[in-house]
């Protein structure tokens, strides 16, 4: 069923796909971001879902707490295939078999238009000062998953980084936050810390508030309009697929605030993320 929904959308998208695609030069790319492999794309039709090319690996990402219940690590749960080519992901929130799409968005009660504005994240990000670091904070692009918490908030952290440890903290802290709302800057280099994620996408799973988050896209996978508009290529994002978000295609943390789940069922008994960020 969810094949047959995505080859709905070829006919439309197969020219678009097809024009000349811009130079490297041309794309805006985040520093410390590197462009996934070409075969990897992810295309956000207008009133429809997403439309994955390139086969990621493609999994459960379950927001895992320390002994304090404090948003901690992540680690993988029920894996999906992505081999259909394209591969459509829901992205209204009423599917019937997510993480596909059934074509429910036809009649659900929601507002798929894009409004997301086609800025630079850093363009409109605050900036902390500490002692040997700096972090990067654009406030619009919380996904509500906590990793910013556990031990000092990672803006005091900041603040305090002369301090090894408090340095430390503050790296991993900005580091795993999903959507890239945080970037830890080492000041003497210039340079962010990140992890070296492969191409892949996540469910992400927040069992402590008993709801389901949005779609993770790691590694530089290109996202792209039906017009062929590239935004901006990240190293970690995080896209809207409970529907009701304000900043679509984005991830606004508004499905905390509904509890919005998929109901998949899975369980946390894979991989953990690595600890060491680059």
């Amino acid at each position: 069923m969810f094949i047959a929904i995505a080859e709905q959308f070829l006919p439309t998208l197969h020219d678009k796909r097809n024009k000349p695609e811009k130079s490297m030069s041309e794309l805006k790319i985040e520093p410390g971001s590197l462009p996934a492999e070409k075969r990897f794309s992810i295309t956000v039709t207008e009133k429809g879902p997403f439309l994955v090319y390139g086969r990621p690996p493609f999994c459960e990402q379950f927001i895992m707490p320390d002994p304090d219940n404090e948003s901690w690590y992540f680690q993988e749960g029920k894996h999906f295939s992505t081999e259909s080519e394209p591969t459509a992901l829901c992205r209204c929130g009423a599917s019937k078999r997510k993480p596909y799409c059934d074509g429910a968005h036809v009649h659900a009660d929601w507002d798929p238009q894009l409004t997301a504005p086609d800025r630079r994240l850093l363009d409109d990000a605050e900036q902390i000062e500490g002692g040997t670091l700096r972090m990067s904070d654009n406030p619009a692009y919380c996904v509500f998953a906590r990793f910013c918490h556990p031990y000092g908030d990672a803006w005091t952290l900041t603040e305090e980084s002369s301090d090894p440890e408090a340095r430390r903290l503050a790296i991993r802290e900005a580091s795993m936050c999903p959507s890239g709302r945080l970037t830890a800057w080492d000041k003497k280099t210039g340079k962010p810390y990140e992890f070296r994620f492969e191409p892949s996408l996540g469910l992400i799973e927040d069992i402590a508030i008993g709801s389901s988050g949005g779609l993770w896209i790691r590694g530089g996978i290109p996202l792209r309009r039906e017009d062929g508009t590239t935004y901006e290529i990240r190293n970690r994002v995080v896209v809207c697929r409970c529907g009701q978000s304000a900043n679509k295609p984005y991830c606004d943390g508004t499905h905390a605030a509904i509890k919005w789940r998929d109901d998949l069922q899975g369980d946390p008994v894979g991989e953990t993320l690595p600890e060491e960020v680059y």
